[in-house]
């Protein structure tokens, strides 16, 4: 879901990490299932990414 929202917001995974502070690495294992952010990151990715009230209730529940 994270990927289909960063697509949808025209961003890379380059510039997501650098708007997160991270490594664009962390990024791929994230959207990938690989790793999971944390509380502080997934807070910011929800806020860059604009994503809904109803999708962040699936995104918690998928990570």
């Amino acid at each position: 879901m994270i990927r289909e929202y960063r697509i949808k917001n025209n961003i890379t995974q380059e510039e997501l990490a650098e708007k997160l502070n991270i490594s664009p690495r962390q990024v791929q294992r994230i959207e990938a299932k690989q790793s999971r952010p944390s509380i502080k990151t997934l807070k910011e990715i929800i806020k860059i990414l604009n994503i809904s009230d109803d999708d962040i209730v699936k995104l918690i529940k998928e990570i």
